[in-house]
């Protein structure tokens, strides 16, 4: 059979001192805090005693150095798939309260239930879930871990549980290296060509503990 669960971890802290919205921006690597939060991700997925028997991430480098310790837990290669990647954004490169204050910007916050400033919810979703079904069905048994970004990972956990797409960012529940776990639907299972159904069966967020000490926790 295909995989049991599959667990979407949300990449560590970034080094941003200058508080930029990154986006797909490379250079972009995880903080000295944030290689701590990807440390206590990996630890929290070795104590679940589950075999996981595949890791893929994000081609981003933080999403990279967040699947290092995952890797070395589980002693697997990392495989890099594109379609966990950050969103576009229009405010890419800049510090985005000060960014929307410019004229020249409120066209791209005209629709924010689409949104206008980047890749639409609805996108999001479709590359998301057809990764994640495509993750499901690439093992013979175990699980997978795919490590990612929040907008994607909230996207999927609005989806599967029901709720709207279009959202305040500040209430989204993804934190930095916090791990959101899916299992297929009894009965949805994608037999006969159907594609394979979804539900969350579980969140955990094991840099709890290390979120007061951050700088960089951005909705990006």
């Amino acid at each position: 059979m295909p995989a049991s669960q599959i667990h979407l971890v949300r990449h560590g802290e970034v080094f941003n001192p200058s508080g930029v919205l990154y986006g797909r921006i490379p250079g972009y690597g995880l903080s000295d805090l944030g290689h701590r939060m990807a440390e206590a991700a990996a630890l929290d997925l070795k104590a679940r005693q589950r075999p996981v028997t595949r890791l893929m991430a994000s081609p981003l480098q933080r999403a990279q150095e967040s699947a290092a310790p995952i890797a070395e837990a589980f002693a697997l290669p990392i495989l890099t798939e594109d379609r966990l990647i950050e969103p576009t954004n229009r405010f890419e490169g800049t510090v985005t309260r000060l960014a929307v204050r410019k004229p020249v910007n409120w066209p791209y916050l005209i629709n924010p239930r689409r949104p206008s400033w980047g890749e639409p919810y609805v996108s999001i979703v479709a590359r998301m879930l057809a990764a994640i079904e495509d993750a499901y069905r690439s093992v013979d048994d175990g699980d997978v871990v795919l490590v990612s970004h929040q907008l994607p990972i909230w996207m999927v956990h609005s989806q599967v549980t029901g709720k709207s797409l279009p959202h305040n960012p500040n209430r989204r529940r993804c934190s930095l290296s916090s791990i959101t776990t899916l299992a297929p639907v009894a009965g949805g299972t994608g037999d006969e060509g159907r594609p394979v159904r979804f539900e969350e069966v579980g969140y955990s967020d094991p840099a709890a503990g290390l979120l007061d000490e951050a700088t960089d926790v951005g909705a990006v």
